[in-house]
């Protein structure tokens, strides 16, 4: 029986923007940060592995990692999954499903143990998929990662140009991998702190029903958690983290201005932060099917698992395998201690709006400067 337990979450950015596709409800396409930058991490996959080691971390942890391009473009990616995975962590990796070349070297480099802790999430980009003729391929590449016993995820983003096509995109799906695929809200992010809303023309009611018919748990609970203020106390900072990978800038969670950088931290990184608590910063919890699926808000007890929201059962079996469903499936909150520092907390949160304060007090050429390096460290 496995018995990993897991004891925190980590979503990670690589801030390369090189991609094959353009999706025009892509958030880098949306933010105009689409540079086709090529470029490498910037640390050796050993490096990247003694900033999150075990010890560092404090145990076993879920990483996601997610380019801000196709992440299977990341020189030395599959290195840098190899690593996590010995480590001892479990990964998923976001990926358009095209890059063939970088899915067989995964399965060459990556030991066949170690592959059942690996997840790939496959963002179904239909009609990019189509305009350059990579359907085939994309589909070949799912059937790869089952084949070689790693966990998939088919999931799609809802949006206006797909509602033409889908009737035909749950059919194919259905046909291929035995399941509609689990839907994606797709917003439109003017800012993060307190401008975000849905990237559609319908109606809110109109692009629920639509959602909904692909029976998607992961949809109904990201749109039940859609511009919900979260007022209950957040281990984030204590259980999760957001990280740039290429700079090493870590935070508590996407709004947080506190930080470090792991590349520099010599005493690791547990017990750096206090938790967010009840002072989030954000108008909703940006990706509750991840933190508060996993557990980052105790009080929410009451959410479905990680597992829930995203594997599906069909006549050909699991998308997940036995071993990554039950790591997955659990909570932050059942393996962790609830100890906190009430004043750590109530200075955190006071750094944090003084220092959103003086921004306030800041020349607008200087802001924006600083706004720039901030959506790069992001």
């Amino acid at each position: 029986m496995n018995n990993d337990k897991l004891k925190g979450f980590i979503e990670v950015l690589i801030p390369i923007t090189l991609c094959n596709l353009k999706c025009h409800y892509c958030y880098v396409i949306q933010r105009d940060n689409r540079t086709n930058d090529p470029g490498t991490v910037g640390h050796t996959p050993n490096e990247i592995r003694r900033a999150l080691s075990k010890e560092s971390l404090g145990g076993q942890f879920y990483i996601s990692l997610c380019g801000a391009g196709e992440t299977m473009l990341v020189k030395n990616l599959g290195e840098i999954v190899k690593n996590l995975l010995e480590e001892g962590h479990y990964v998923n990796i976001t990926t358009n499903g095209t890059i063939t070349k970088a899915f067989d070297e995964f399965f060459r480099i990556i030991p066949e143990k170690l592959l059942p802790h690996l997840n790939f999430s496959f963002s179904f980009h239909y009609l990019e998929l189509l305009r350059l003729k990579q359907m085939d391929k994309f589909w070949d590449n799912i059937s790869k990662v089952r084949t070689n016993g790693c966990s998939f995820v088919l999931q799609i983003n809802l949006c206006d140009e797909y509602m033409p096509y889908w009737d035909e995109i749950k059919k194919l799906s259905i046909e291929k991998i035995g399941a509609p695929p689990q839907v994606a809200a797709t917003r439109k992010e003017h800012n993060l702190e307190n401008d975000v809303e849905l990237y559609t023309s319908l109606s809110r009611e109109d692009y629920e029903k639509k959602g909904d018919e692909f029976q998607s748990p992961l949809f109904k609970f990201t749109m039940k958690n859609f511009m919900v203020k979260r007022k209950e106390f957040c281990y984030a900072g204590k259980w999760s983290f957001v990280l740039n990978l290429q700079t090493g800038i870590m935070r508590p969670c996407y709004c947080s201005l506190s930080h470090i950088n792991i590349y520099k931290q010599l005493g690791g990184v547990k017990n750096v932060f206090q938790p967010v608590g009840r002072h989030c910063q954000s108008p909703f919890c940006m990706n509750s099917s991840h933190f508060i699926a996993l557990g980052s808000v105790p009080e929410c007890s009451d959410a479905p698992t990680y597992a829930e929201l995203r594997n599906r059962i069909t006549p050909n079996g699991e998308w997940y395998s036995s071993e990554f469903k039950q790591f997955v499936s659990q909570k932050l909150y059942e393996n962790n201690p609830s100890e906190y520092s009430s004043f750590g907390v109530i200075l955190q949160a006071t750094k944090d709006k003084l220092m959103r304060t003086a921004m306030k007090f800041i020349p607008k050429q200087l802001l924006n400067k600083l706004k720039d390096k901030y959506k790069q460290q992001k």
